[in-house]
């Protein structure tokens, strides 16, 4: 048994962790409590990667829910899928940490850490062989970016080497749910293994322009960021002639510690309206997947070069030859708009799995046999860093805001220290498109 926890922080966190277990039954044919209605569905997954069973067949999802403000946690606990989670790892507080990283690491976050350790100690004793984790959670909120680095920092020990993958909602380059987002993001560490990032603007765009959605909601959001974890869960999950697990990914994704920031990408995004007019090939599918409007966060990746790539194919792929899936691959590798590292001679992983995706019976998106999700390293979310950086620069000069923070014991210079560490990230990407245009060799 090879089990996985995830975390749930903050309001987006907890947003988005619960329309992933929502779809989770989906797939495994559960019902809103937990309980199977197909066993055939049962039989080939391995849903105790994620569930435990209860002694009366119950599935319960292994996950931890904190945020400090209760009114979100409180639509789960009251909601139709009440039944599915255990009440005991749904943590609420009496005042939320109000959008400011200080007051969720130093003041209310020291408050509750000891209760929420001892939460996730009790998921861990429930686990004969813990994998990892999977954090979800924004930079820009108060939760998201204090109270988990904390949780994050007080677990280390016990984690030790084991996975720590994390879905994070990044700053949009347009639009802002908070003034302080670009603090709050700055300041969070990097504690993760791989850091999947993705931003409600590229998100809103894909729901606006793929799925015919005019004026998409949290609720459009979140859905589509569901089916992306769900193809990145579906290797732990079912069966597969190329299954991937957490471990590989962190090996695959990661060629330098610092460089640890991949795009997610998915396709196809078709609308129940389109589907019937639209087709999808694997040599289609897969050269949609690597388009700037098929990405999850806002950058340009013709301006880098990419220095690996994890393709996680999903549904009948299966069927035919994997030969379909090397020539698709092949036939990007000799793009001339693409740009691969010169010294990463393979520079994909690839998944197979056979579950096919699934979609919720009132979304605007439409069932397919088959889809991709691709996870790929590449030097242009140096873009999106840079953009976050100008913003904190601006605010920072005048000491705007920054009065809130140290009020709740943060010292100034950790501003400083803070934007250092991103300007030697952002470097650090730099450093290695520059290392391959002195090459002479940007293609494959």
């Amino acid at each position: 048994m090879r089990e996985v926890l995830s975390l749930q922080i903050g309001q987006a966190g907890v947003q988005i962790g619960s329309t992933c277990w929502e779809l989770y039954l989906l797939e495994h044919g559960l019902n809103k409590e937990g309980f199977v209605m197909n066993e055939q569905d049962l039989e080939k997954s391995n849903m105790t990667t994620l569930f435990s069973e209860s002694s009366k067949g119950h599935y319960v999802p292994r996950a931890l829910f904190v945020d400090f403000e209760p009114a979100v946690v409180d639509t789960i606990r009251h909601g139709p899928f009440r039944k599915l989670y255990n009440p005991e790892f749904m943590y609420t507080g009496k005042e939320d940490s109000s959008d400011n990283f200080a007051r969720g690491y130093y003041t209310i976050g020291k408050e509750h850490i000891d209760n929420v350790v001892n939460k996730y100690q009790r998921l861990v004793e429930n686990c004969e062989s813990l994998q990892g984790i999977v954090l979800f959670r924004s930079f820009g909120g108060g939760t998201g970016s204090g109270f988990s680095s904390l949780l994050i920092e007080s677990i280390q020990d016990e984690l030790g080497k084991k996975c720590k993958l994390e879905f994070a909602i990044y700053p949009s380059p347009m639009v802002s749910t908070s003034i302080v987002e670009p603090y709050n993001s700055i300041l969070t560490p990097h504690q993760s293994d791989v850091c999947f990032m993705m931003d409600n603007e590229a998100v809103f765009d894909l729901c606006r322009e793929k799925l015919d959605v005019e004026w998409p909601n949290y609720y459009n959001l979140n859905r589509l960021v569901a089916q992306a974890v769900s193809s990145f869960t579906g290797s732990l999950r079912f069966t597969g002639s190329l299954n991937v697990d957490l471990n590989e990914f962190q090996t695959n994704l990661v060629p330098f510690p610092s460089a640890r920031f991949p795009i997610v990408s998915m396709a196809p995004l078709i609308s129940k309206e389109r589907i019937s007019h639209t087709s999808y090939n694997t040599n289609q599918v897969v050269s949609e997947v690597f388009e700037e409007k098929s990405q999850f966060v806002k950058c340009n990746t013709k301006q880098g070069y990419y220095m690996s790539c994890c393709l996680l194919f999903r549904g009948d792929f299966e069927q035919n030859s994997t030969n379909d899936v090397n020539n698709a691959i092949i036939n990007v590798k000799t793009r001339k708009d693409m740009h691969f590292v010169s010294w990463m001679p393979t520079g994909f992983k690839v998944g197979i799995n056979s579950s096919r995706p699934r979609v919720f019976p009132d979304d605007e998106m439409a069932e397919v046999t088959r889809s991709c999700v691709m996870l790929s390293n590449s030097t242009a979310v140096q873009q999106p860093w840079e953009r976050l950086v100008e913003k904190f620069k601006r605010m920072f000069r005048k000491r705007a805001f920054v009065h809130w923070y140290v009020g709740q014991g943060m010292e100034e210079g950790e501003f400083d220290l803070a934007l250092g560490n991103i300007q030697d990230l952002i470097q650090e990407y730099e450093s290695l498109a520059r290392d391959d245009d002195a090459s002479g060799d940007d293609s494959y």
